[in-house]
């Protein structure tokens, strides 16, 4: 048997990885400003996040949630400290598309309702219902079809409380920062005055921070820079630097019936361990405040280099966006100055190092980076 072909691969293979350097099979040394998608938060291999996950392997790995699992509320308890949302509710699933999944149906069973509003260049996940709400056609295959998905242009509050007012929108789902789109971040006027419309209309606002949460964007949410609530924040990615594990953030507001929502590998023990340690690092090493340190200082740095049209994002969820295609200056940023990034489109350089990236590795990023633009 041979894999699915699904991605075009990089001809490098990495076989190690510490803090935000990987290292391929031949020992070559990479500084990773790309995080994997954003998913290693922490650094890689972290020595705690390593201890406390082996230390759980040793005693039990997983278990139906039939049963009881106090890690499940551990985590549950830090989460809701370290983020502001104490009063919330989480359930626990494996990706991010399950999470925004799992998001539009609960605010579909609380309302009543079945349209959704999604955003032009929003990416929620590859999935039937997470995909019916990505703004990328080419991932909807004919039997994603026919959902009833309205699709807005971002920061248009004319068009979107027209479109809320008809009273038939279950749900509005929107990023934190758009990612794929290109780090396009939403404007705080928008989001507050979409808050606003989403409880005067009764429809369920969900805040996807799968790519944007968990301390990337130098706040534990993006979303609070506008310092809204939303109902429902669905987050993945970072949660276990590297494991599977994703959760909904659920308000109080809405009620848990039994059979609405339920997972086979969601929440289980390893998973839990992973997402404990995560948490406690980002806490005890201040990852947050360093995040936006470290990317106000990469943001202040890149808005001088004038091949640059614009630079996009906030903390270390970073877009720089080009006149001319990137494809060659990602290729020699990789092959040539060994730093790992991540694109959107031919235009748009992402950057999503793990927040642990220190100022010195920032200056070697701009160095390097440099290099392939003269």
């Amino acid at each position: 048997m041979n894999l699915f072909d699904v991605y075009p691969l990089w001809d490098i293979e990495p076989v190690k990885a510490e803090g935000c350097y990987v290292y391929d099979e031949n020992g070559t040394k990479y500084l990773d400003l790309y995080g994997g998608h954003a998913v290693i938060s922490v650094g890689h291999a972290h020595p705690y996040y390593v201890r406390k996950i082996t230390e759980q392997l040793s005693k039990i790995a997983f278990y139906s949630n039939l049963v009881v699992n106090s890690l499940q509320k551990e985590l549950a308890e830090k989460l809701g400290k370290l983020s502001g949302y104490e009063d919330y509710f989480l359930f626990l699933i494996n990706t991010g598309a399950e999470a925004n999944e799992n998001a539009i149906k609960l605010a579909s069973f609380h309302n009543g309702r079945q349209k959704v509003v999604a955003f032009k260049k929003a990416f929620h996940g590859r999935t039937s219902v997470a995909v019916g709400v990505t703004d990328v056609p080419a991932y909807k295959a004919p039997v994603n079809e026919g959902q009833d998905v309205v699709f807005l242009p971002l920061n248009d509050l004319n068009l979107v409380e027209e479109t809320l007012n008809k009273g038939d929108i279950s749900s509005v789902i929107i990023e934190g920062i758009q990612g794929i789109g290109g780090i396009q971040v939403p404007d705080p006027e928008f989001l507050k005055a979409l808050s606003r419309i989403c409880k005067k209309t009764g429809t369920v606002l969900i805040l996807d921070e799968i790519q944007s949460g968990y301390g990337r964007s130098g706040k534990f949410f993006a979303h609070q820079y506008a310092g809204i609530r939303p109902d429902i924040i669905t987050v993945a990615k970072g949660m276990g630097n590297g494991f599977p594990i994703a959760g909904v953030m659920i308000s109080p507001d809405f009620k848990a019936v039994h059979g609405q929502l339920g997972t086979t590998f969601g929440g289980n023990h390893l998973a839990c361990a992973a997402a404990i340690a995560v948490l406690d690092i980002m806490k005890d090493e201040n990852l947050i405040d360093h995040a936006a340190k470290i990317g106000d200082y990469l943001m202040s740095e890149l808005k001088k280099i004038p091949q640059i049209k614009e630079v996009r994002g906030h903390g270390l969820m970073i877009g720089l966006e080009f006149e001319q295609s990137i494809k060659e200056m990602r290729s020699r940023l990789l092959f040539e100055e060994k730093v790992f990034t991540g694109v959107t489109g031919a235009y748009v350089f992402r950057l999503l190092p793990p927040l642990c990236l220190s100022m010195q590795e920032a200056e070697e990023f701009l160095k390097r980076f440099e290099k392939v633009l003269s």
